[in-house]
């Protein structure tokens, strides 16, 4: 019996660790939405216009703690918000002091919530955070990231798709970087977490 379990478990190594080193079903190809609507995080720069009204327009960085100061307006939430949100929250803030304002915000630099950024763990050749765009997959991530590196197992890391109760999904780096395989390619989700694991040998 010990002598059946020790060549399964060689068998298993010998097979590449691909079906046993990966109990997670392979990521769905397709998980894009057209309804995606950037959200503004800290970070992230505004430009808000205020029609006829030029000394109360300016370009404001959002603070870590989400929040913009405009003239008029101190301490306005903008973490979470949309631009066109945002802007109906000056307009209201500034009904106080100007009649019938109109308000335009321009999103100008890209960071996005911390909820909706796209990571890179362990072996990526640069290892980072990156705010996630509409239609960005597995092959853009990679790119950003400089690949792997020559000490990862690419067919053995996994998707944590925190969008979905952080479940776990299998990708297949190695067959897309190295191979140019296509059809390892998916779409990725706000908030994904790519883990590319150490090889064992």
């Amino acid at each position: 019996m010990k002598r059946l379990l020790t060549i399964g478990a060689l068998a298993c190594f010998a097979a590449g660790l691909t079906g046993c080193a990966t109990p997670y079903p392979a990521a769905p190809v397709s998980a894009t939405n057209s309804e995606y609507n950037y959200l503004i995080g800290p970070g992230d720069s505004v430009n808000i216009v205020v029609w006829r009204n030029p000394e109360l327009s300016m370009q404001v960085p959002v603070r870590p703690d989400g929040r913009i100061t405009t003239p008029l307006v101190e301490d306005l939430p903008a973490a979470g918000r949309d631009a066109s949100t945002l802007a109906r929250e000056i307009e209201k803030a500034l009904a106080k002091y100007i009649r019938d304002p109109v308000v335009t915000v321009i999103v100008t630099s890209f960071v996005g919530p911390y909820s909706e950024q796209v990571r890179v763990v362990g072996e990526a050749a640069r290892p980072m955070t990156l705010p996630f765009k509409q239609k960005m997959t597995l092959l853009d991530l990679m790119i950003a990231v400089g690949g792997i590196t020559d000490f990862a197992d690419g067919n053995r890391a996994t998707l944590l798709r925190t969008s979905e109760g952080s479940k776990q999904y299998s990708v297949r780096l190695r067959d897309l970087i190295k191979r140019g395989d296509v059809s390892a390619n998916v779409d990725l989700k706000p908030g994904d977490v790519l883990i590319i694991p150490q090889s064992w040998f």
